[in-house]
């Protein structure tokens, strides 16, 4: 328990500190967008004017009610009545400006644009809780026996809308664990694709492949699902920050007869000419990935490599293996493919394919 307390503490350093380099690797740009801001500031404080100017103009309708309280021209009744409304619009505009300030002088500054997806959706909803309890205290003088039985009214749609509140704790739980994020490319059940929205009752995924391709290419359906799935089904995230890579692998078949070794020369060389150098320093980040968790013992190669294996068809599968980012797969194996079989087919008394009416 206490080695895998202290390595799961490791893990998080190292998320802390790939969040670190991230930063440091977008600070001129934000140090950029910053001096644009500044230059516009006049401009982008605009909208801070119909609440002021609303504001003003309930808070002389509050100063009028007041003095109509001292003059008694109204009733008490009506006075009493008519200032609470004004004060809970005048609640109302102070929180929508305060919300309206904190986005954007705030939250449209962050370099991060997942992490500014994810504070709007929960700073709307904070303040839409707020402004609920303002119009339940206007509406409501003893809105302590409101809130009693709302508390009974959500007590009995509790258990008529139980999915919906299961997806918000999916919601909640997605925020805080981060099994995925907008943008992330993801396999959850039967769905696979990009995730484009995240809200409070369920997931968009952009689909990528499905039942109409055979390859990474967006299929143009869009899937939702909702939240509640993340508690059955297992996610698989192929963006993970901390080493957002798959391996991927090109098969082909050869005869037994053919030079295997040219072949495996052939296609690693290949292979390296396209993906090697940056395969390399991947490769890094995943040993010492691997180095703080209890599986450090597997063999990792810095380089694609090639294995041999012979087929159910009585030929030889050659296969290739290299690293490559998700997104770019499709385009990386469909370059390798075509490079690899053109250096092979120059060859053709060494390496030996199967006949078109053999395959």
């Amino acid at each position: 328990m206490a080695e895998s307390l202290h390595e799961t503490q490791e893990l998080k350093k190292l998320e802390r500190a790939a969040e670190k380099t991230e930063q440091e690797i977008t600070e001129p740009a934000s140090i950029e967008r910053e001096a644009s801001e500044d230059a516009a500031k006049p401009a982008r404080l605009l909208w801070l004017l119909p609440y002021v100017v609303a504001a003003l103009v309930v808070g002389a309708g509050i100063v009028a009610c007041l003095a109509d309280a001292e003059l008694g021209p109204l009733s008490a009744n009506a006075t009493d009545t008519l200032l609470r409304y004004l004060s809970g619009a005048l609640g109302i505009i102070v929180v929508s400006a305060t919300a309206r300030g904190v986005e954007v002088l705030v939250i449209e500054r962050l370099p991060n644009p997942v992490s500014r997806f994810n504070l709007k959706r929960v700073l709307r909803l904070v303040i839409g809780l707020v402004l609920v309890f303002i119009v339940i205290s206007v509406l409501f003088v003893e809105w302590y026996a409101a809130v009693v039985s709302l508390g009974l009214i959500s007590l009995i749609l509790g258990f008529a809308l139980q999915t919906p509140i299961s997806s918000f704790i999916g919601w909640i739980y997605i925020l805080a664990r981060a099994p995925y994020r907008v943008g992330d490319r993801i396999e959850i059940g039967d769905v696979r694709g990009d995730v484009i929205d995240v809200s409070y009752l369920d997931t968009t995924v952009w689909e990528i492949g499905g039942r109409h391709l055979s390859t990474d290419h967006p299929s143009g359906r869009v899937i939702k699902f909702p939240n509640t799935t993340v508690f059955s089904s297992p996610v698989i995230n192929y963006s993970w920050p901390l080493f957002p890579y798959v391996w991927n692998e090109i098969k082909l078949n050869v005869a037994y007869e053919s030079d295997l070794a040219f072949v495996a020369e052939t296609m690693q060389r290949i292979a390296e000419a396209e993906v090697g150098e940056t395969m390399m320093e991947k490769v890094r980040v995943f040993r010492d990935l691997l180095a703080r968790t209890p599986i450090d013992h597997l063999e990792v190669r810095e380089r694609p490599s090639v294995q041999f294996r012979v087929s159910e068809n009585t030929w030889v599968e050659a296969i290739v293996r290299y690293l490559v980012e998700p997104k770019e797969a499709g385009r990386v194996r469909t370059r390798l493919t075509q490079n690899i079989l053109a250096a092979l087919n120059a060859e053709p008394d060494r390496v030996l394919f199967p006949k078109s009416n053999m395959r």
